[in-house]
């Protein structure tokens, strides 16, 4: 019955993998099952274990057809795989109890040769590179995600993939959309580091299975699975910054087929820093609760499999100048300040299963409910927002005559609540809903060998971006051994939430000002777009060790836009729909090689042209570096019998020059560059393993100590007509170091 489990664990959270998959039973020589025992490819990372009744099932290897089988107290087998019919194996005790051990070291991120979407996945080991004290930190050792600080006073981080930012990326708990609406600006904050499984990275236009808002890509993240979770986990954190966390997660297996985890974090910071002697906090200060509740149940014999999540999430954050007292300062000229108090309640569900006698076909429901509040205010802007959403997916999956042609069809039901209160130098109230309802056919084809595609589409109705069609086709082709070569093309549209997106902004003297009337958006237009892309993989050993080369091109191109422009005046910002062309340009180069035995080196070279219709002209987009590059080193050593084990890993990120909003209608005191200058910033971690339960590691961020000295415009005067925090280009705080502990009940 495994075999229907892990198909559809992959089915509801709809990773689109087209492969064959070989099923088989493990048994001893008195025909009782085996649990646990490994299977994996040779000279692969492709591997499963057994389960309680001995079944595994694997996808099938176009770089192997031998399986090797192993269990502790047993002989090793290879069995020579030819067909997919479902085989036993009987494993024999080794005499005398000699143990046999057959290892492979699995990479921290795997770049799949086989996949039909251009998507890699960052597992556990990975994220553990760095503290990951959150979702949005958690991307500082992966070349595709490039993570910077949006403005000098939230000390919020915003991530970017393709040269564009979070909000053109579909952000998925599961592959239900989470990071959305109210909480572009800070959602990926809000999901603790040591609650995620895995996280996968898709470039370009994603599953239509999964909406239509998807432009750049996609970026999924697994949570941990209570029945493969161990009974307790706690995780302490304390930084020079004067930020504390605390992690700890407890398990309990009801049966076997019913488990939950309760997952509970905190944090803290209230020392108040100001590194640079700007007269701000380079970092807020507050507090946040974060309380997961989650339940899984598994019934192997039937087929079904069900997820049920609880969560409530708190989070305050103080900022501004750093004498700056809410009590008596708020919405006053005496200091500048800033308060952003979110609250978040979330309930999702997710549902499966397989037809016992027909394991190719099954169906999944998702459905999920959020409640998302921000009161905030910016010297004396506020904005005021409450999101309530509620999601729902079905998804139905089977077969055309045979496995080699599969599709998956369903309908997505969506609805968006939004009281939204903005108070500039206009106040108006933006409350409003959405809704929308959607049906999407899939179909993918493999060859079992070397070609497979997947081809989608999607027409939807929403009340305000009307009734649209959304195609999207991806094209996976090996030419040769280890290599493979991928297209892909896709339509996506979205609604801007022009002010949950641009909240840094917020923290400035700007007046906004919207050019457009006879959108339903805001008196915008929906933003729509197209993407296209390949990419080519190749593995190979040089000089006899283990390598890898990775090229990517994409194109984004804006058929309409809500174009944010800066440039115009520096005391405004004009928010209007696109009147020319606007695009995104990106290319990545990447290679890694094991140079010795757990020694790691990744090195990319990206180059991004992207380029918008202002009105004063085409401009390359501010805050952009054309050129970057990214270097990580790691090294492990050999893991002894008790578990010690010492783990390094360094990390360098170059940015070129990124041109900055054109300053010249404020006085020549605070006028800045046209462009900023390039900078390199450095980040390395020690772990130290005393044994399988037990671990510390100590860390340094920004270890080169690169400071942006002027962050914010007119800090001096923050009430004066010039005051800007949002040219922010580069760290503020400087060197900054962390050390921490991991602690394990098996």
């Amino acid at each position: 019955m495994f075999n229907k489990i892990a198909f559809l664990l992959c089915f509801i959270t709809s990773v689109t993998s087209a492969q064959e998959i070989i099923k088989g039973k493990v048994i001893d020589k008195s025909k009782q099952p085996i649990s646990g025992a490994t299977v994996i490819w040779q000279n692969t990372a492709l591997a499963t274990s057994t389960n309680a009744n001995g079944d595994f099932a694997i996808e099938k290897s176009s770089e192997s057809t031998i399986l090797i089988i192993s269990f502790e107290g047993f002989e090793t087998q290879k069995i020579a795989v030819n067909s997919t019919e479902s085989f036993t194996i009987i494993l024999k005790e080794v005499e005398n109890l000699k143990e046999v051990t057959i290892s492979k070291t699995k990479k921290s991120t795997e770049h799949s040769l086989y996949k039909v979407t251009n998507v890699q996945t960052m597992g556990q080991k990975e994220l553990l590179k760095a503290a990951c004290c959150n979702l949005s930190e958690s991307f500082s050792t992966n070349p595709s995600i490039d993570v910077n600080f949006s403005d000098a006073v939230t000390g919020n981080k915003q991530i970017k993939m393709l040269g564009l930012t979070s909000p053109y990326i579909l952000i998925t708990d599961e592959n239900i959309p989470s990071v959305r609406g109210a909480s572009q600006a800070y959602g990926l904050s809000f999901v603790p580091g040591t609650w995620v499984e895995s996280i996968q990275i898709t470039k370009g236009a994603g599953s239509v299975i999964n909406g239509y808002e998807s432009i750049s890509g996609q970026i999924n993240y697994e949570v941990l699975k209570p029945l493969n979770d161990i009974p307790f986990f706690l995780n302490v954190y304390g930084s020079q910054d004067s930020r504390y966390e605390l992690n700890t997660h407890f398990n309990h297996k009801y049966s076997d087929k019913l488990s939950a985890t309760l997952f509970l974090h905190g944090n803290t910071r209230q020392t108040r820093n100001d590194m640079n002697d700007d007269g701000f906090l380079d970092n807020p200060i507050g507090k946040q609760v974060n309380i997961l509740n989650r339940w899984q149940y598994n019934d192997a014999e039937k087929g079904w499999v069900s997820f049920l999540n609880l969560r409530y999430m708190n989070d305050e954050k103080q900022a501004g100048e750093v004498n700056f007292n809410p009590e008596t300062d708020q919405f006053t000229s005496n200091a500048w300040g800033s308060e952003v108090n979110t609250e978040k309640i979330e309930i999702s569900n997710k549902t499966g299963y397989v037809f016992p006698e027909r394991p190719y076909q099954s169906f999944g429901f998702q459905n999920s409910f959020q409640s998302h509040r921000q009161d905030s205010y910016f010297g004396l802007n506020q904005y005021n927002v409450h999101q309530k959403s509620f999601y729902s997916n079905m998804l139905f999956n089977s077969i055309i005559t045979n496995t080699k042609n599969k599709f998956t069809t369903g309908i997505n039901v969506a609805y968006d609540q939004y009281d939204e209160i903005v108070k500039v130098n206009f106040t108006r109230d933006f409350s409003r809903i959405d809704n929308s309802v959607g049906a999407f056919f899939e179909y993918t084809f493999d060859n079992l060998d070397n070609f497979s595609l997947v081809a989608g589409a999607r027409v939807d109705h929403h009340n305000r971006l009307a009734t649209f069609f959304t195609p999207r086709l991806h094209l996976r082709y090996n030419p040769w051994v280890k290599a493979v070569f991928r297209a892909s093309a896709g339509r996506g549209k979205r609604a801007a939430n022009i002010f949950a997106e641009n909240q840094h902004l917020l923290a400035s003297s700007r007046d906004f000002s919207i050019r457009n009337t006879e959108g339903k958006l805001y008196g915008l237009q929906p933003e729509v777009a197209w993407n296209y892309g390949v990419s080519f993989i190749q593995k190979f050993n040089l000089f006899g060790k283990s390598s890898e080369v990775i090229l990517d091109y994409y194109v984004t191109d804006f058929q309409n836009q809500a174009v944010v422009d800066l440039d115009a005046s520096a005391q405004q910002v004009l928010l209007y729909n696109l009147e020319g062309k606007s695009f995104s340009k990106s290319f990545q180069a990447e290679f890694s090689i094991e140079l010795v035995k757990h020694l790691n080196i990744k090195t990319a070279y990206k180059y991004f042209d992207v380029q918008t219709q202002f009105t004063t002209g085409q401009l390359q987009r501010a805050l952009q570096a054309k050129h970057r590059f990214f270097g990580n080193v790691s090294f492990e050593t050999h893991i002894k019998e008790q578990g010690q084990q010492w783990k390094f890993d360094f990390t360098y990120n170059w940015l070129g020059a990124q041109r900055l909003p054109n300053t010249t209608s404020n006085p020549a005191a605070y006028q800045l560059a046209d462009y900023a200058p390039s900078f390199a910033v450095m980040n390395a971690q020690i772990t130290r393993t005393f044994s399988s339960t037990f671990e510390m590691y100590i860390g340094g961020e920004n270890m080169g100590n690169y400071k942006q000295n002027n962050g914010i415009v007119q800090n001096e005067n923050p009430f004066g007509s010039y005051f800007d925090s949002s040219m922010l280009y580069g760290p503020v705080f400087g060197q900054m170091y962390y050390a921490g502990l991991r602690f394990k009940i098996k």
